[in-house]
């Protein structure tokens, strides 16, 4: 639901998909429909909270290393499902995007495990927070628009060249009409005067 609401805050409708199915028959939670390159970029929105739970449960030091030792496990699993998934080689980007739904939990991750976000950077499964998802979504936002600007672009290039090719022919049939006219007028300097005689 968080992921939707930030989606739709900040990009246009058209933009994205939910629940979106990919060639491999796997569904996105969220795909961003960029161009080619970069391509459409899924976004996974189903982390496993429940490691993150045990380590804020744990009472004393043992309890929690079973427990970060459990959720390093998770995401690194949930990371390598997310690059076999959503990383398709010609139809979706090179890189995919893992949604915490919390602030705390990205900052677990940054502040305790960094192999695991280092691991996150080799299988490009880029790790993100409401708050650098958002970021991200209004960086998607620019260059959507700088795409339909390009298109645009491209667009009224056309129609001034189609423009300039009907001047081009427009002109082309004055000049022919101006020779017509010339021929006209020469024709008639070139007619003999005949003096009408007045009538009675």
């Amino acid at each position: 639901i968080e992921l939707e609401n930030l989606v739709r805050q900040v990009l246009p409708p058209g933009a994205y998909r939910f629940q979106a199915q990919l060639s491999n028959g796997k569904r996105a939670d969220c795909l961003l429909d960029l161009p080619l390159p970069p391509g459409p970029i899924a976004i996974d929105a189903k982390f496993p909270l429940e490691g993150y739970y045990a380590i804020r449960a744990a009472t004393d030091d043992a309890s929690r290393q079973i427990a970060a030792r459990g959720f390093r496990q998770s995401v690194l699993i949930h990371i390598k499902d997310i690059a076999g998934r959503y990383i398709l080689p010609g139809e979706t980007a090179e890189s995919a995007l893992m949604f915490l739904p919390s602030e705390a939990v990205y900052a677990e991750l940054h502040a305790g495990f960094p192999e695991v976000l280092e691991e996150s950077y080799r299988a490009r499964v880029f790790i993100v927070s409401p708050t650098t998802l958002w970021a991200t979504l209004n960086t998607v936002r620019a260059i959507l628009k700088d795409v339909r600007m390009r298109e645009q672009a491209g667009l009224i290039q056309k129609e001034v060249r189609a423009l300039l090719e009907d001047v081009s022919r427009l002109d082309g049939r004055a000049a022919n009409l101006e020779r017509h006219f010339d021929q006209a007028r020469e024709d008639l300097r070139q007619q003999p005067h005949h003096k009408i005689a007045p009538t009675i």
